[in-house]
């Protein structure tokens, strides 16, 4: 690329010259000079020598000077015909075009053009014989520009194409040093990607590169770490997931394997109370695979939501007014507030009403006896708020961001000692998402905790 570059570039300098030494105007293809006058003159003078010296002897020993001398032959008949001829003169740049040649084609005095350079600068060559009694001793090639007032360029080019083609072949090789310290500069940091990302995918989470450069490939470095980074903290969580849900299962099931045993040596007798005890422990190890599986469900985007209009307040109380009971068995005084006026949200009902039991029963489980659960209402013209309070224990502040984490417990105040796995709020908060929504926490004014679910609104 960056070879067609420079030649391109080239190309467009060497139109550059021709348009400006032809002052802008079209080619003239018609325009012609007494060159063909000058040649035969030459031709003429050239051969009466040769049969002088019977050969090419007048002409210098010395290559270089040779040229010169055809270059100043070439000139004098063009000033002597020039003064002798009433027709229009020859181009002052003919000598520079011309070339001799002895009977076998070597170069005796001139510079011939390039192939080259004869396919850039459109330049025919006119060849004429020098005959010596009857016998072709030499030649003469012209250099014949395709428009006749390329000749000054044409000249130009011929006199200077040895340095042009060392500038050129100069400017190739910067070009491709150039061209090879930028496919290094690019390649490395690719390498480097291509390494980091065999690393991540045999697992090597740790894996990082150094983001060097400000552009697109420091910006693709630094998504790389990202991405790293997010894999690393989603593996690490799917083995604490592992971890956890393998230690709740096994409390459970630890019990009901201990009160089997004991019923086959006999300890305690198969009785209605065992078959009750054994039951319990069956309906938390269910209710704990339900709650796992509905998160697994949430993860994969599998839970289906019908969601359509309804009025909050229509969900909201009667789940409320189902858990007076429960409120007044540990000796919890209640109040509810803000739900005079519709609160209307698109939502699946049943989805909903299971969050907000979630957050009504965390409360009720976690709150001293004798304490206080509020719950409040709040609309606004873009979202809709609805906030459960309850006394203290409340939560250590550093651990607030925790909460709605799978199996994350608050101990000891909220230890499994209070009952359930640490899954409640986990699933509520995928439930509040699942809606546009969200589930935030904060310490309460009354001592323990505020929840705040916040869903959008329906105009």
């Amino acid at each position: 690329m960056v070879s067609l570059s420079m030649l391109a570039v080239a190309a467009a300098g060497l139109g550059l010259i021709r348009w400006r030494l032809a002052d802008g105007t079209p080619p003239d293809r018609t325009m012609a000079t007494d060159e063909s006058h000058l040649v035969d003159t030459l031709r003429d003078d050239l051969a009466s020598r040769y049969r002088a010296r019977d050969g090419w002897g007048f002409l210098p020993a010395d290559a270089g000077e040779r040229s010169r001398w055809l270059l100043g032959r070439a000139s004098v008949l063009a000033s002597t015909t020039a003064t002798s001829d009433a027709g229009a003169p020859a181009s002052p740049t003919l000598g520079f075009r011309l070339v001799l040649s002895d009977a076998q084609g070597h170069v005796l005095a001139g510079r011939i053009p390039s192939r080259v350079l004869v396919a850039l600068a459109s330049i025919d060559r006119a060849r004429t014989p020098v005959m010596v009694d009857g016998r072709t001793v030499g030649y003469l090639t012209v250099a014949v520009p395709h428009d006749a007032r390329d000749a000054l360029v044409v000249a130009f080019l011929i006199q200077q194409q040895r340095p042009l083609a060392l500038l050129a072949l100069i400017a190739a090789g910067l070009g491709a040093l150039a061209a090879a310290i930028v496919a290094t500069g690019f390649r490395r940091p690719i390498d480097a990607l291509v390494r980091g990302a065999r690393r991540l995918g045999s697992g090597r989470y740790d894996t990082r590169v150094v983001a060097r450069h400000r552009d697109e490939l420091g910006e693709l470095a630094d998504t790389f770490n990202q991405l790293a980074e997010k894999l690393a903290i989603t593996e690490q969580e799917r083995r604490q997931w592992v971890a956890d849900t393998s230690h709740e299962l096994r409390t459970p099931l630890a019990v009901l394997r201990a009160q089997i045993e004991a019923l086959q040596d006999g300890i305690r007798p198969l009785d209605r109370e065992s078959l009750t005890l054994l039951r319990a422990q069956t309906g938390t190890l269910a209710r704990l695979v339900d709650d796992l599986h509905a998160l697994a469900a949430a993860d994969l985007g599998e839970r289906a939501y019908d969601r359509y209009p309804l009025d909050l307040r229509e969900l909201v109380v009667p789940v409320w007014q189902g858990f007076a009971g429960r409120f007044a068995d540990r000796q919890l005084s209640t109040a509810m507030t803000g739900f005079d006026s519709p609160m209307v949200v698109l939502a699946d009902a049943e989805r909903l009403r299971q969050l907000i039991a979630n957050l009504l029963e965390n409360a009720r489980r976690h709150t001293d006896a004798g304490g206080q659960v509020r719950l409040s209402g709040e609309g606004g013209r873009d979202a809709l708020r609805i906030v459960v309070e309850d006394s203290a224990p409340g939560v250590p502040g550093p651990l607030l961001g925790r909460l709605g984490e799978r199996f994350f417990r608050v101990d000891p105040s909220r230890s499994r000692a209070a009952g359930g796995a640490g899954l409640g709020l986990a699933l509520s908060r995928g439930i509040a998402e699942a809606h546009g929504g969200s589930l935030t926490f904060a310490p309460s004014p009354l001592g323990g905790l505020r929840v705040v679910l916040t869903l959008p609104g329906v105009r």
